[in-house]
């Protein structure tokens, strides 16, 4: 019976860690380039009483055996990289990426890498995120500057108010193989591991990579409804897990009270 208890807690335990999933995933609906995350469970390991395809001291074999489990346990939170939805804006600085592939930006020397494409131009006149750090490879916008273009392909140029242009580049992006192994910094940034692999770098559109389209950003991939049913089925798995302890424990204190 003590085993019950152990057992519907390590339940009860992995049910909060899915809700509290679910409410990050809830909390940045309108965090632009924001990736939702899934809670993936595992089982712990069995008590064995007597195997399957032992024999009986009559000879025969027996067709199934007696494992009972230990209970439940978090054994990874994947991000899923699925496309979120594009909301157009009016800044020329706006950047989205269709299809696979992140921003590379640099963070006093070491290079992180995002799906928030909502750029500025820092006093220096060089294109960085909300945080000041600096896309890669460099984006320098002369001063004279009136329209700023961004192709498909991540070739980008700088005007003056004649047409006449002052500066071009190229932005380049980078992909994984294993994006979901990429470690999550938050403000939207994240940092290689052993998991992700080394990134593969190139420009928009070849070598796999998606296509940039300006004056839109990417907005979070998370599905309201689907997080909602979510929280509401663990609510109640959480539920019937506390009714698990509580039945356990009346069935504790019946055996208490078999003698007075």
């Amino acid at each position: 019976m003590i085993r019950a208890l152990w057992t519907a807690a390590t339940g009860m335990e992995a049910q909060q860690v899915s809700q509290d999933i679910i409410a990050n995933n809830l909390a940045n609906l309108n965090t632009v380039g924001f990736k939702k995350a899934r809670a993936d469970f595992q089982d712990l390991m069995y008590q064995v009483y007597s195997k399957a395809g032992v024999e009986t001291t009559s000879g025969s074999q027996l067709p199934v055996g007696i494992e009972i489990g230990m209970g439940v346990k978090p054994i990874a939170v994947q991000k899923m990289f699925s496309q979120g939805d594009y909301q157009q804006t009016d800044s020329d600085f706006d950047l989205a990426i269709e299809g696979d592939g992140f921003f590379q930006i640099d963070q006093n020397g070491r290079t992180l890498y995002t799906r928030d494409g909502s750029f500025k131009v820092n006093r220096e006149g060089y294109l960085c995120n909300s945080e000041g750090f600096r896309l890669i490879p460099e984006v320098s916008i002369p001063p004279e500057t009136c329209h700023f273009n961004v192709d498909s392909g991540g070739t980008w140029t700088a005007v003056d108010e004649v047409g006449m242009q002052l500066a071009t580049g190229r932005i380049e992006l980078a992909k994984f193989l294993n994006p979901a192994g990429l470690s999550s910094l938050g403000r939207g940034l994240y940092e290689v591991t052993e998991g992700s692999g080394d990134p593969i770098a190139g420009y928009a559109g070849e070598t796999g990579l998606g296509t940039i389209s300006q004056h839109f950003l990417e907005m979070a991939n998370v599905n309201v409804v689907d997080e909602m049913v979510k929280m509401i089925v663990g609510q109640r798995a959480y539920e019937t897990n506390s009714k698990a302890i509580q039945t356990a424990d009346s069935m504790l204190q019946m055996i208490n009270n078999l003698k007075r």
